[in-house]
């Protein structure tokens, strides 16, 4: 069993929100990703003018989870404004496989009425990028 539960990980994911630098388009996230020692590593969304230099909150949480040393992760939570259906980005997915090749990652979000609610990173993103497509080049 997880050192935390699904509730406790959104708070720390909402707690983590409000840290989020969004002045371009006021639409706060914020992470939590529990690694597997038991660590909560917060992360937060920190937009730029040069908008693709913007960070989303699950990306940042999992750049500082590996400065740290950390590079096993049990789940993530994804806190976005209340009433929003949010759960990551495309680009977010990809980076969170890249730590569950087994797609296992559990996937913690709320829906728009707030209750939470859990998936798997191999079922937001079946088939993903990984290590393996890069072993095998593919010839024309």
């Amino acid at each position: 069993m997880d050192p935390i539960d699904d509730a406790a990980l959104m708070a720390a994911a909402e707690a983590a929100r409000g840290f989020a630098h969004a002045p371009y388009s006021r639409f706060t996230v914020g992470a939590a990703l529990l690694a597997a020692d038991g660590t909560v590593v917060p992360g937060c969304n920190v937009e730029n003018a040069s908008y693709g230099a913007t960070i989303c909150a699950e990306r940042t949480a999992v750049v500082s989870a590996v400065a740290g040393g950390r590079r096993r992760f049990l789940a993530v939570a994804v806190a976005g404004p209340a009433g929003i259906a949010l759960g990551p980005c495309g680009l977010c997915r990809q980076v969170l496989s890249e730590f569950s090749p087994d797609g296992s990652l559990r996937v913690v979000t709320r829906d728009a009425a707030g209750a939470i609610r859990a998936t798997t990173i191999g079922q937001l993103l079946p088939a993903a990028f990984s290590a393996t497509d890069l072993e095998n080049p593919r010839q024309s």
